[in-house]
């Protein structure tokens, strides 16, 4: 994944879920054959009072990543390009381009650890004020700390987020 840009967290946008509501109906229409478990505003944009990167992260379930494979060539003309990023777990994309992104798109399959992770964790995060304001907080500091490096910048979460999940109802 590419680095070009800075790590830029910013205060939460009443339009982010505008935003998400636009590209929904747009991807509905572009592969919604694909679509077996919604589409699905994750990711810190979708959290209310959330500080987040201005990057709306979208969740679609499928049916397998073998069976989605074809829907990927839909989704050219909505300007998302398909990144090799963690490929035994999803379909990664990014709109509209690497250096300069407005969406990522996880396509990846329903009942999966991950599909269901990314749903618990947003839920969770929306019913815990308390523990956002925690995340949105470590969130500043790595993107501080970590500028361009998105990979570590990632990595530096996933403690946090474990224990978020662990704690979490189980769905």
């Amino acid at each position: 994944m590419s680095a070009d840009e800075p790590i830029q967290i910013v205060a939460y946008d009443p339009a982010w879920p505008e935003r998400f509501e636009e590209e929904r109906v747009n991807l509905q229409a572009a592969i919604g054959d694909w679509v077996l478990g919604g589409i699905h505003h994750v990711g810190s944009t979708a959290v209310t009072g959330l500080e987040a990167k201005p990057i709306i992260d979208i969740l679609v379930g499928v049916e397998s990543l073998a069976a989605s494979r074809p829907c990927l060539a839909r989704l050219v003309p909505l300007d998302y390009h398909y990144a090799p990023y963690r490929t035994n777990e999803m379909h990664w994309l990014c709109k509209p381009d690497p250096s300069r992104r407005t969406h990522h798109l996880h396509l990846v399959p329903v009942g999966s650890r991950r599909f269901c992770d990314e749903l618990a964790f947003r839920d969770y995060l929306r019913a815990h004020a308390e523990t956002a304001r925690e995340y949105g907080q470590l969130k500043r500091a790595l993107a501080a700390r970590l500028g361009r490096d998105r990979e570590a910048y990632t990595e530096s979460k996933a403690d946090f987020i474990r224990a978020v999940l662990d704690s979490a109802p189980h769905h």
